[in-house]
């Protein structure tokens, strides 16, 4: 499925779906380049379930965790990570084996090291917007 953002606030709105449509355990690969919205779709995922606080992107930090109305949410953004083995140090594996939504920003950072998406979702400029796609995992 491919659909055109005009904007943050249309970005926000997709990832705000994504809370009523995702089951509560999934992996989600979130493909494009800096700037194309991967954290801003993440935000508005959050916002839907009803989190309130600053959503930053976990460039530094490797992963934010958010725990809402008894749903855990893992953000994780890759592109600082030299080497995927660097994954296996922080237990990667034991994020993946809880009842939670991860949403991984870079994934190819972490090839070998992460499971199978359920979902990818590829982020590209377009004008003023950007054009998101999403696809089961099924067809990475």
């Amino acid at each position: 499925m491919k659909t055109y953002l005009k904007d943050t606030e249309a970005t926000e709105q997709f990832g705000a779906r994504l809370w009523a449509e995702l089951p509560s355990k999934c992996v989600i690969f979130l493909h494009g380049d800096l700037g194309a919205g991967k954290t801003t779709l993440v935000r508005g995922f959050l916002r839907a379930a009803g989190y309130t606080g600053a959503v930053k992107s976990p460039t530094y930090t490797l992963v934010e965790e958010y725990t809402i109305g008894g749903r855990k949410i893992f953000h994780f953004d890759l592109y600082r990570v030299a080497d995927p083995e660097e994954l296996e140090w922080i237990g990667i594996r034991d994020y993946f084996d809880q009842d939670c939504v991860c949403f991984i920003e870079w994934p190819d950072m972490g090839k070998g090291f992460l499971p199978e998406p359920d979902r990818v979702i590829s982020l590209v400029t377009d004008g003023d917007g950007r054009s998101a796609e999403l696809r089961s995992g099924s067809q990475s």
